[in-house]
């Protein structure tokens, strides 16, 4: 068992036992790693996750967790329309980037040459293994996340590459074989 530390801001002497035991096991769930990115009336700005699931192929709709207080939340919430970029294994320091474990501003991350404009003005990651985008049709509060119902509207597949995951509370490299990013 982990002894309670300070992770991230949050003072994990503040949880119970139940939620520590919770985020453990969670860690031991791999995940892949997205950046999910909005841009319009609420600003621009975007968010590394791992949260992001499939819901339905009809329509087409996954679901974004987001941390209600997380500064971006209100962003997405009031933009309505978002991408979700799947990292591949080459892209890790981009997901430390919009993880907020680097100092570098948002504004400076979208400043690189690496985002294309999709549908609603939404940053899409042009090297990203997956690009999906679409509209939030549904946002349900559970706990202290917003669960968000993405209806996609486009998806971008590219040829198969490494893979970017988060386990163990660490960014890993799966490999394709026979593929890099």
């Amino acid at each position: 068992m982990t002894a309670p530390h300070k992770k991230r801001g949050i003072d994990m002497a503040d949880l119970s036992q139940q939620q520590i035991d919770f985020r453990n096991a969670m860690a031991q769930l791999p995940a892949a790693v997205n950046i999910i990115t909005t841009n319009g009336p609420g600003g621009r700005c975007g968010i590394t996750a791992s949260a992001v699931c499939s819901v339905t192929d009809s329509p087409p709709t996954v679901l974004v967790c987001v941390n209600r207080n997380s500064a971006t939340h209100d962003v997405f919430r009031a933009n309505g329309h978002l991408c979700i970029n799947v990292l591949c294994g080459e892209q890790e320091e981009l997901a430390r980037h919009f993880a907020g474990m680097t100092k570098v501003p948002m504004a400076e991350r979208f400043a690189w040459d690496l985002w294309d404009d999709g549908a609603a003005d939404v940053p899409v990651l042009r090297e990203a293994l997956v690009q999906l985008e679409g509209r939030i049709s549904e946002c349900k509060e559970v706990g202290s996340h917003s669960v968000m119902f993405v209806e996609l509207t486009k998806v971008g597949v590219r040829e198969p590459r490494d893979s970017l995951v988060y386990f163990n509370r660490l960014f890993h490299r799966v490999e394709h074989a026979g593929a890099h990013c």
